[in-house]
């Protein structure tokens, strides 16, 4: 009988608190088609509580490596950068990345030794400025286009919409990531 109360406890309080701190919906954002909409307010959603997890860190912790083979929360946040870039000028600008974007990007885009070595020194507002930058440019091309383009192919059995879906899963992968990170911050 005590655990069914402490059940029973436990889901209110989870209930009040969802109810207090959230809408949990989600809805089409304004401006974009409706299944493009969705995607929208799921990749605003996801970005704003990384956002959110990491807005206070100092430049030690956003360089922090927990271990030899590890990667900063800096450097993870540039590789989920590099890789909604690279989605948004292959879809939504039919294009390769420019050999300068190729030069700024590409380094983040595998995670490793050499994105240990340069990718540090730089506050926590450079890497969520940068990531600002590069949503709004995300969101302008995404109101250009309309659910039948996000629907269709790119590739045989790769179309628009599951692109978008990787970058959307990328992120929460990664939001993983710098949880664990976070946990292992020397104190």
């Amino acid at each position: 009988m005590k655990s069914i109360s402490k059940i029973v406890i436990t889901l209110i309080f989870s209930c009040s608190f969802a109810i207090a701190n959230g809408q949990y919906e989600i809805k089409p954002a304004e401006g974009y088609t409706p299944q493009i909409g969705i995607m929208v307010d799921m990749l605003q959603d996801l970005k704003e509580r990384l956002h959110q997890d990491v807005k206070e860190l100092d430049l030690a912790q956003t360089d922090f490596l927990f271990d030899e083979n590890a990667n900063s929360i800096g450097a993870i946040l540039m590789h989920i950068m590099a890789t909604e870039s690279y989605t948004m000028v292959e879809t939504l600008e039919d294009r390769q990345w420019t050999e300068e974007e190729a030069a700024f990007w590409g380094v983040a885009g595998g995670l490793g030794a050499e994105s240990r070595a340069q990718i540090k020194g730089k506050p926590i507002t450079y890497y969520l400025d940068l990531w600002d930058e590069l949503r709004a440019k995300t969101l302008e091309g995404l109101k250009k286009k309309d659910d039948a383009w996000f629907a269709a192919n790119i590739d045989e059995g790769l179309n628009n919409h599951w692109a978008w879906f990787h970058i959307l899963e990328h992120q929460a992968a990664h939001m993983g990531q710098v949880a664990i990170v976070k946990k292992r911050l020397p104190k």
